[in-house]
């Protein structure tokens, strides 16, 4: 492995992982590091960041899913930034050691390295989960499931087995967290608004679930509040199933257990399975020379710099977001850590970025990261929400207000904002979209089908091809 030559051979501050809280960092940092003779490289696999809290109004609708991304090229000018994955670091050598889209790997020389590589899907060992199930963390999960939904409600407009037509209008979300809930409660919106529009499909054939282990919903409300909302679900049609758990779901056949005697509960086929049970750290963090603590963090001071095991920090070492281990000063954390979510994530990049700025080039002085959180909120759906924001208990359309309003807030980039807006805008007058574009899986299909040749089968022609196999 060698450095390519298309590599600045400035002092490198090198920025593993583009998401939310790199990005951030990047933009802040890109201009003043360039003055100072040297260069920001901001390393990702993906060429843009993505606001995930706004991936559940994907899946509604209400948001076009290239409007919940900032492309690095068109806002990282002042940087370098190249779209690959860090596989290594080792900061005992200042490099790390990415690997290309090809395959090929090479190392990157740095002199600072600033760990932001964000957190992944945690998934279980539970068969038939990673065939049949789908993920909300990215912005491709969020249209592939919008378009997945709408695809089911069509194709079993017309099915007349009487078993393919309800595993198609079954719809199944595991994880009662706030992406969950979000998640269920813009599904059913979406499939109430489309079923309206489809004469040969009622409501009262989808089933739609929530499935949570615990025996409540959102631990980032009161119990009062999580009580309501399952409450508002149930009264949408939505089945909130806790103490429940996903035991297997191979060839689509979803095996519920009880939790409390881990006993069988249920067993039924369900098309559709998203999975939104929390997530990890990225796996990158045990591929360093990092202090990694238990839950595969890295960890770090309260001043963003990374521990050097024996009390001190390690020089030119940083880390911030989903992938650090973060000190709570307020103590309201649990564990006395950061919770991962992006209103800490955006205020540990801007600490992290200022004390960068002073241990490196003695702007300012460093400083602690302590942040009280400002509340949450969560959408359910169009003008539905619950949430308590500075403490203050709030639901329906204020709470939905104010989910909308903080997340455009801090949405990063100006352009984005206004499609947010402008689409919300659109939404409110003429109604929701329930389009369904048909094919995305397989959107070559039409030039094979004119050039006369074999058609690429879809995600569920091959699902149930391979449960014929096996039968």
């Amino acid at each position: 492995m060698s450095l390519t030559p298309e590599l600045s051979p400035k002092p490198r501050l090198l920025i593993v992982g583009g998401g939310y809280a790199g990005f951030h960092i990047a933009k802040e940092l890109q201009k003043k590091v360039k003055d100072a003779g040297g260069v920001v490289t901001v390393v990702d696999p993906l060429p843009y960041m993505t606001y995930q809290p706004f991936l559940p109004e994907v899946v509604g609708g209400h948001i076009d899913g290239r409007n919940v991304v900032v492309d690095h090229a068109t806002h990282l000018k002042d940087s370098e930034v190249l779209r690959g994955a860090v596989v290594k670091v080792e900061h005992a050598r200042r490099v790390a050691t990415v690997r290309g889209e090809d395959g090929h790997e090479f190392e990157v020389p740095y002199q600072d390295v600033v760990m932001t590589a964000g957190a992944t899907t945690r998934v279980f060992p539970i068969a038939g989960l990673g065939e049949h199930g789908i993920g909300l963390k990215t912005v491709e999960e969020a249209e592939a499931l919008r378009n997945q939904i709408l695809e089911r409600l069509d194709a079993a407009s017309l099915m007349v087995d009487a078993e393919a037509r309800r595993r198609a209008l079954t719809f199944v979300v595991v994880g009662g967290g706030f992406a969950g809930v979000e998640t269920v409660g813009e599904m059913e919106h979406l499939i109430r608004t489309a079923v309206s529009r489809d004469p040969r499909v009622s409501q009262s054939e989808v089933r739609i679930a929530l499935v949570e282990a615990m025996g409540r919903i959102m631990p980032e409300v009161s119990e009062d509040q999580a009580a309501g909302v399952v409450e508002h679900l149930k009264d949408r049609g939505i089945e909130v199933l806790l103490n429940t758990s996903l035991g297997d779901a191979t060839d689509g056949i979803m095996t519920l257990v009880d939790m409390k005697d881990k006993s069988e509960k249920e067993r039924f086929g369900a098309d559709t399975l998203v999975w939104t049970a929390g997530v990890a750290a990225n796996s990158v963090a045990k591929q360093t020379d990092f202090p990694v603590e238990e839950r595969g963090r890295i960890e770090v001071t309260a001043t963003l710099q990374v521990k050097d095991g024996q009390g001190g920090v390690l020089e030119g070492a940083w880390g911030c977001g989903d992938v650090c281990a973060v000190p709570d000063l307020t103590g309201a954390g649990p564990g006395g850590f950061c919770v991962p979510n992006a209103q800490h994530a955006g205020r540990q990049a801007k600490q992290l970025a200022a004390n960068y700025l002073a241990v490196r080039h003695g702007e300012g002085e460093v400083q602690e990261y302590v942040h009280k959180s400002l509340g949450t909120v969560a959408g359910l759906g169009f003008f539905k929400g619950v949430g308590n924001p500075l403490g203050v208990k709030i639901s329906g359309p204020a709470a939905f207000l104010a989910h909308r309003g903080y997340h455009a807030y801090a949405m990063p980039t100006l352009d984005r904002r206004f499609r947010i807006f402008a689409g919300w805008v659109a939404e409110t007058l003429f109604g929701r979209d329930s389009t369904s574009v048909a094919g995305q899986d397989r959107p070559f299909n039409a030039f094979r089908r004119a050039a006369g040749v074999e058609l690429e089968p879809g995600r569920f022609e091959r699902k149930r091809a391979l449960e014929s196999s096996k039968g």
